[in-house]
């Protein structure tokens, strides 16, 4: 019974401090207009990462998904996409290219202004020393203006 007792107080020792740990901590500081190509418009969105920790952190991946009048209008998973800066603010980016054949579909949402409601979702995937594997879920949600071709 005292080696289960013991095991048990481990175990919670354990998780308490990998649940007081400092964790990386990320938000979306910008989502703007990049260019308008053939096949689509793109969107640049910067996500700014703080790392706690005196050595880098590798980002396994960024997984994103844009919406608008809730319709999924982009999606995608950037792999590999670097490191987090030991000690450090990383800002990354992530395009998002939206298809003229969706924005069209939004055309009719538009008011005479031309603008329309998103909301981005990033998950940011990164790879913790003990804990594993780590997503870091991201939020934003504002407006984009269309740009004009005229």
């Amino acid at each position: 019974m005292a080696e289960e007792s013991f095991m048990d107080k481990a175990k919670n020792f354990v998780a308490e401090k990998i649940g007081n740990m400092a964790k990386p901590e990320a938000e979306v500081t910008d989502v703007d207009f990049k260019k308008v190509s053939l096949s689509s418009v793109e969107y640049l969105a910067k996500v700014s990462v703080t790392n706690p920790y005196s050595h880098s952190i590798p980002i396994c991946d960024i997984k994103y998904t844009l919406k608008s009048v809730n319709r999924e209008i982009a999606s995608g998973t950037i792999p590999d996409p670097g490191s987090i800066k030991a000690s450090d603010v990383t800002v990354l980016e992530v395009l998002l290219k939206v298809p003229h054949s969706i924005l069209l579909t939004l055309v009719k949402d538009l008011g005479a202004d031309w603008d329309f409601d998103y909301e981005l979702d990033i998950g940011l995937v990164i790879d913790l020393p003990v804990i594993g594997n780590f997503t870091i879920p991201l939020n934003k949600k504002g407006e984009f203006k269309l740009p004009s071709l005229f």
